[in-house]
């Protein structure tokens, strides 16, 4: 992608438009002036950076987790970024094990509405309110 409109990047990063204009709101994104008042033109370290904002979404970091890596100078700030990195591998082993704990609920669940031949199904009377 040598020089795209706002659809260009967002089509290339995958994105919609509303996207890309909700980061450069957010500060994600830089605006691009509009040379000679015509058409904001994006370059391929736009695109980089809407991908290194979407990989880290994937990661789990949030917009302003986001906002505070892209701030950080990659040479010298290594120090914040693996804490920035370690929050989110706690919060993930977290999530982890919420979603362990509710896999072997549902699991248990399973078994005993097989195990049983009559009476109410323990998986549907499992959701209803005390």
């Amino acid at each position: 992608m040598k020089s795209a409109t706002i659809s260009g990047l967002a089509k290339a990063g995958g994105v919609g438009v509303e996207t890309v204009r909700y980061y450069q709101r957010r500060g994600l994104l830089q605006t691009p002036g509009r040379p000679g008042g015509g058409v904001r033109r994006y370059d391929e370290s736009d695109l980089g950076r809407l991908k290194f904002i979407r990989s880290a979404q994937a990661a789990g970091f949030t917009l302003e987790q986001i906002a505070e890596l892209i701030a950080l100078d990659a040479g010298e700030d290594r120090a914040r970024a693996r804490e920035l990195a370690q929050a989110r591998v706690a919060a993930l082993d977290l999530r982890i094990a919420e979603l362990q704990a509710a896999r072997d609920a549902l699991a248990r669940l399973h078994h005993d509405c097989a195990a049983e031949k009559g009476g109410p199904c323990p998986i549907l009377t499992a959701f209803e309110p005390a």
